[in-house]
């Protein structure tokens, strides 16, 4: 095979890939539908990153840099794939503005979608302007203004954090736990100690699901360096007694109501199927899984491959991922892609 290898996606995952098949010496397309590359760490602002630290601007910035820089690799940005024909080795891709794309395979790096707090009006979001997302949070931290209510600009007494919004909800269709948003709402906890000291948080949790090895450092480094609360609680609504807002529901550790005054209320947003999954599923002939995912093969037998012969697939678009996760995924998807067929000549014509 010598054609490039079409990547659609230019978030880690897709930036990761790219610079795999770059650095093989091989060709890569990257296909980005926004105007430009990061994702969401770049396009939505995130600040400093789980478990670096870093700041999303100069680690994903740097992964950016690194690939459109690369002279093997051709960027298309503003762009989307319209049609996606052919068998592997012989890919065509045609683009919305008419361009094709000729490519030995493809991988599909799409990420996922925040979810929206709107479809969880009854804890206050869209309702009261002091009700922010982790995502605008992380917006305040990274444009250096700091934490601040955006009803009056003050700096909050009092911020909660609730976990779950848009995860681990049956009544709302979000079955699945979103992996990262425990430790996320961890480190930022500690960021808005940090910025603002006299600031008190509190996190509001079912259970707390900081896997792996991020349980010393951000589940008990939160509590114990930083002070930051935990209460075990189910919340039942967030509203407002004119002055601040008011987080009710029941503390299920003592069993007893609670209605707790805050001045800032955090929504732990959850991770979403990509909103164009169903058309990307559809465009590249893959299935998705009963969550709305790409779904790809047993991990045990092959390496990053769809239903498609020939199309892999890395990172949260097969569901909920770590930004470092999502990388390695990349780069394991792109050597999946450069050596598919090799030594098995009959794989294509399954």
């Amino acid at each position: 095979m010598t054609k490039p290898v079409l990547i659609i996606g230019g978030g880690p995952a897709g930036l990761s890939a790219a610079h795999a098949v770059a650095a093989a010496g091989r060709k890569a397309v990257l296909v980005e539908k926004e105007d430009r590359l990061g994702g969401a760490p770049i396009l939505q602002g995130y600040a400093k990153l789980v478990p670096s630290h870093e700041w999303a601007k100069d680690a994903i910035g740097g992964m950016v840099d690194r690939v459109a820089g690369n002279a093997n690799v051709t960027v298309h940005t503003g762009a989307q794939v319209q049609s996606f024909d052919g068998t592997p080795g012989a890919f065509t891709a045609t683009l919305k503005d008419g361009t094709t794309i000729d490519a030995d395979t493809a991988i599909l790096a799409t990420g996922f979608t925040h979810f929206d707090s709107l479809n969880k009006p009854e804890w206050g979001f869209g309702t009261y302007p002091d009700v922010v997302s982790t995502v605008q949070v992380e917006q305040m931290i990274s444009s250096g203004q700091g934490i601040r209510c955006p009803s009056d600009g003050r700096v909050p007494d009092r911020v909660a954090i609730l976990l779950c919004v848009g995860s681990r909800d049956r009544q709302i269709g979000r079955e699945w736990c979103s992996k990262i948003c425990c430790t996320v709402s961890a480190n930022i906890a500690m960021e808005i100690r940090e910025l603002s000291p006299k600031t008190n948080v509190y996190i509001y949790y079912m259970d707390i699901r900081t896997f792996g090895l991020y349980e010393g450092e951000y589940y008990w480094g939160s509590q114990e360096e930083a002070k930051v609360k935990y209460v075990k609680a189910r919340i039942a609504e967030v509203t407002s007694d004119g002055k601040r807002l008011l987080v009710k529901g029941e503390d299920t550790l003592v069993k007893r109501p609670i209605a707790i005054p805050f001045d800032m209320v955090v929504h732990a947003i959850g991770m979403d199927p990509n909103v164009d999954n169903m058309t990307l599923g559809s465009v590249f002939g893959v299935e998705l899984n009963k969550y709305g995912y790409i779904d790809k093969k047993s991990t045990y037998v092959t390496m990053a491959e769809t239903s498609r012969p020939g199309v892999f697939v890395a990172g949260s678009a097969t569901g909920p991922e770590t930004i470092d996760d999502s990388i390695a995924q990349g780069a394991a998807a792109a050597i999946a892609a450069m050596n598919f067929g090799a030594g098995a000549p009959a794989q294509a014509a399954e």
